[in-house]
């Protein structure tokens, strides 16, 4: 039987989700994901880890349409989409290059741009740039699932803007983010960043409402906007002046630090419109900070069980 062929007629046997999580070189994963048979093999698996059964007549025999990236029930000619209701529904971009992206995206830990992505997959920049904005949507959602407890330090930063004049809280073109931080006994544990329009009373809220636990202990500086802390947590704040910031809250403080680095060392610098994408790019990269070489893994499995969310708008 030739190997690249139009219609296969499988048997779905039910199974688990076959998605180990272990680091992948670059020739690993070209050898494992290097056709569009082994990705649509992958995304099956993970959109049927039971086996396939048709959603007509419940068959489990069906035909794969490689071409179109549907199976057709073999009893009642039912067609489904392997890629409905995933980051690739509706997609003309190759599954294989999608892979790539993903790959490509979280196997350096500095990120990629879209410029440099667009060279890597042989696509246009806007259509690398899409596809980037769509693999942070699903690290945003994955880190969505998540709240911060315990001890928790929290603080706001500035993003952006022009590289001279006035610095920090004021300065021209620059967008204001919330970011939380836990503290544990070796360090920092879980981070959330959230880009605003404004730090007030009624942004603080939502932030709170979103990304932390109910009743845990937050320490801030003071800022009188952060005093919402106190409606539903237990509020530390002490005034602090610059030169002991880092000492009160020296985790947020390098968190801020090293986010910074991030976007102005890979993007050089990005657009307030977007900075929430990047925001969540970072975070998703640190909170999964000790399974580094299986990123590329981990983000491919979020990505093949993405479905899409509505976000909430933070003023």
């Amino acid at each position: 039987m030739p190997i690249f062929v139009r219609k296969i007629i499988l048997i779905f046997q039910p199974r688990g989700l076959a998605m180990r999580m272990t680091a992948l070189s670059l020739i690993q994963w070209q050898k494992r994901f290097g056709t569009e048979q082994a990705c649509a093999k992958t995304l099956v698996k993970v959109r049927w880890p039971n086996g396939f059964q048709c959603p007509a007549c419940g068959n489990t025999k069906a035909y794969l349409i490689a071409s179109r990236r549907l199976y057709q029930c073999a009893r009642c000619r039912h067609q489904v989409s392997i890629t409905a209701g995933t980051l690739f529904h509706a997609t003309k971009i190759s599954l294989v290059k999608w892979f790539w992206a993903i790959y490509l995206m979280a196997a350096d830990k500095g990120g990629i741009s879209a410029l440099r992505a667009s060279k890597h997959l042989g696509v246009s920049w806007p259509t690398a740039r899409s596809m980037l904005r769509k693999i942070r949507q699903v690290m945003a959602h994955r880190d969505s699932i998540y709240r911060l407890s315990n001890l928790i330090e929290l603080d706001d930063a500035f993003v952006g803007g022009k590289r001279s004049g006035k610095r920090g809280r004021g300065a021209d073109g620059k967008r204001p983010v919330l970011v939380a931080v836990e503290t544990r006994v070796k360090g920092a544990g879980f981070l959330a960043m959230q880009a605003v329009d404004s730090v007030c009373h009624k942004s603080v809220k939502a932030f709170l409402a979103r990304h932390l636990r109910p009743g845990q202990t937050v320490k801030t500086d003071a800022l009188p906007a952060l005093n919402a802390v106190g409606k539903e947590h237990e509020h530390l704040k002490k005034v602090t002046p610059p030169e002991e910031a880092k000492t009160w809250l020296p985790l947020v403080h390098i968190m801020i630090g090293n986010m910074k680095k991030f976007i102005n060392g890979t993007f050089h610098g990005v657009s307030s419109h977007y900075l929430q994408e990047y925001l969540d790019e970072f975070c998703y990269r640190f909170n999964r900070r000790f399974w580094e070489p299986e990123l590329p893994l981990r983000l491919l499995n979020a990505c093949l069980a993405h479905v899409p969310v509505i976000k909430a708008e933070f003023h």
